[in-house]
C-alpha cells in the first residue's frame, strides 16, 4: 500500500517527492488570517510526517505564504526536499490583480499578470529572495490560460534557460483546466515542460484530465500533482454558500456526492480518504497536492492518504456507475 511518506522520482527530472504534496495557499491568508506562528507549525509537522514535496507560490498572500515557508525550512536539508513555486504574477506595489480569497494581504501591494521573459526571470528572483533560496526544484507557469501566447513562448523560454543553468530543477504548468495543459504541452518548444500540476481535474468528482491530457503526459513521461482532490471542499462541506465555488451546488452534484458517501459507508471508507488517494491509480500521477491551514489538518491529511482503502471498494464505485470502468483505480 502506497504511503504519504513514500518517496517516488517525480517522473524524468531526477527529484524525489513524496506521494503526500503540501499545498501552500491556506498559509498565505486563503479565505481566513494564519499566523506566521500557525504557518511554522503546519510546516514543522508536515516535516515530521514525512512530506517532502512543497507547493507554494508568488499570489498565496502576496508573497507571505513563500516568506513563511522559506522561514520554516531554512534548517531543513536542502537536498532532501522539493519545493514548487510559480511564475505568471510579479507581486508590486499598486498591482492590480487583487483577488478578494486572501484575508490580510501586506497593505499597499498586488499581483500583476506578467508572463514576459523579463517579468519571468524578475519574477524568480523575487521568489528566490522571498524563500531565501539559490534555487527552485520545481517552476509552474501558473495559470498560463491568462496570456497563453506570451505564457507558452516567452514564460517557457525563460524557465527552460533556467533549467539549463541549474536555477530552476524542472519546468512546470500549474493549471485549473485539463486542455489548457494539453495544449501548452503540445505548442511550447521541445523538450517541453517536465511536470503539470492539475487542480480540481482528475478527481473522483471531475475526471476531464483522463480525456486528453493524462494519456498525453503518460505518453511523453510528464510527471502530474494532482491537486484540488476534494474538489475545493465540496466532497467535505457541500451547503451552499461553503468555500467551494458553489453557489449553488448542482442537484446532479449533489446526488453524486450522496451515492458516493454510501458506498464510502458500506466500506468504511471516509470519503476524503477515497478522494486523496484515487488520482495515484492513474500512472501518469506522482504525487497528490493537499493543502492545511492547522497542524491538525497535516495529521488528518495524512491519515486519510494511509487509510486502507480495499479493492472492492474501487470496483463498487465503478457497479454503482460512479466511475467509469477504463477508470484507473489504486492497488491495494
Amino acid at each position: 500500500m502506497t504511503r504519504a511518506d513514500e518517496l517516488v522520482p517525480l517522473g524524468r527530472t531526477g527529484l524525489r517527492v513524496s506521494r503526500l504534496g503540501l499545498g501552500l495557499a491556506s498559509l498565505g491568508g486563503l479565505f481566513e488570517p494564519v499566523s506566521d506562528e500557525q504557518a511554522a507549525r503546519v510546516l514543522d509537522t508536515a516535516w515530521d510526517l514525512g512530506i517532502r514535496l512543497y507547493d507554494t507560490a508568488p499570489v498565496y498572500g502576496y508573497g507571505r505564504s513563500e516568506t513563511r515557508t522559506g522561514a520554516a525550512l531554512a534548517a531543513r536539508p536542502r537536498d532532501a526536499y522539493a519545493l514548487c513555486t510559480k511564475v505568471g504574477r510579479i507581486i508590486e506595489p499598486g498591482g492590480p490583480d487583487t483577488q478578494p480569497i486572501w484575508a490580510d494581504p501586506p497593505a499597499g501591494v498586488g499581483p500583476r499578470l506578467d508572463y514576459s521573459r523579463s517579468g519571468v526571470l524578475r519574477s524568480v528572483e523575487e521568489s528566490l529572495e522571498r524563500l531565501g533560496l539559490d534555487r527552485v526544484d520545481v517552476l509552474h507557469v501558473h495559470d498560463p490560460d491568462e496570456d497563453f501566447g506570451t505564457a507558452v513562448s516567452q514564460a517557457y523560454d525563460a524557465l527552460a534557460e533556467l533549467r539549463a543553468t541549474g536555477v530552476v530543477g524542472a519546468v512546470s504548468i500549474g493549471v485549473n483546466h485539463a486542455p489548457v495543459a494539453a495544449r501548452f504541452l503540445r505548442e511550447a518548444m521541445t523538450p517541453g515542460p517536465d511536470c503539470v500540476l492539475l487542480a480540481g481535474r482528475y478527481t473522483l468528482l471531475d475526471r476531464s484530465g483522463l480525456d486528453e491530457l493524462l494519456p498525453l503526459c503518460t505518453e511523453r513521461g510528464v510527471a502530474v500533482m494532482a491537486a484540488g482532490v476534494y474538489q475545493s471542499g465540496l466532497l467535505a462541506d457541500p451547503r451552499p454558500g461553503a468555500p467551494h465555488g458553489y453557489a449553488s451546488v448542482p442537484a446532479e452534484l449533489v446526488a453524486r456526492i450522496a451515492a458516493l458517501k454510501e458506498v464510502c459507508a458500506d466500506f468504511d471508507v471516509p470519503p476524503l480518504a477515497a478522494a486523496v488517494q484515487f488520482p495515484l491509480g492513474h500512472p501518469a500521477v506522482t504525487s497528490v497536492v493537499v493543502g492545511a491551514r492547522s497542524a491538525d489538518e497535516v495529521a488528518q491529511n495524512v491519515r486519510l492518504f494511509d487509510h486502507p482503502v480495499p479493492a472492492d471498494f474501487w470496483t463498487a464505485l465503478k457497479t454503482t456507475g460512479l466511475l467509469t470502468e477504463e477508470t484507473p483505480t489504486p492497488t491495494s
